[in-house]
Order: structure tokens, then sequence, then C-alpha cells
């Protein structure tokens, strides 16, 4: 199955504890079909510390998200499904919603 959302793809999360909230896709992860998106869904870890990080303590960083939850954002800034179109040989993904071409 094709890729709709890929890395550096601007989505807008549609359910949990910062629904409505919108970031940068950071990783994609396929198989497990979860993503990354950049300040969305942070969690906090204890670590203890190490020769790499002395100081240890507690550290945000961004959790996984289930692919479901989340619409790419089209030029107007609204979400949107990815549908694919072929233009001459080569096969595009476009928005839903407005029609026009995703670059990526």
């Amino acid at each position: 199955m094709a890729a709709k959302i890929k890395t550096g793809d601007t989505v807008v999360l549609l359910a949990g504890k910062d629904k409505g909230k919108q970031g940068k896709v950071l990783k994609v992860m396929p198989k497990d079909t979860r993503l990354v998106v950049e300040g969305l869904n942070m969690v906090q870890r204890h670590t203890k510390a190490s020769q790499s990080d002395p100081q240890g303590g507690i550290k945000r960083k961004e959790a996984s998200l289930h692919v479901s939850n989340v619409a790419m954002v089209d030029s107007n800034g609204k979400p949107t499904r990815v549908g694919f179109r072929t233009e001459g040989e080569k096969k595009v993904r476009f928005a839903k919603t407005t029609g026009e071409v995703i670059s990526g």
C-alpha cells in the first residue's frame, strides 16, 4: 500500500489530548501503522544518570500516534483525506478537499 502520509508532511491531530493541534511528521513506522509528530503527544520519561547523560532526570519526548488519529492539512489549513492519481507517467498524492497536488 502506498504511503498517504510521509515524513515532513504537516498533519492535524483528530483525537487525543492534543486534538486540533498541528505539527510536522518526524518519523513514519508503516509496519506498526504509527507515526511521530513534532511537539504533539508529549510524554515524560524518567531517565537514570549515565555517562552520556550524567544529570539524568525527567525528559520530555514525543510518543507515537496511530495513523488513523491524524489527517493531512490542505492549503486552506483544514484537515483533508489523501488520494492518488496519475499525472502523465507519475503517480501523485492530492488533497481530496481542494484537489491540489501534495508535493513530496
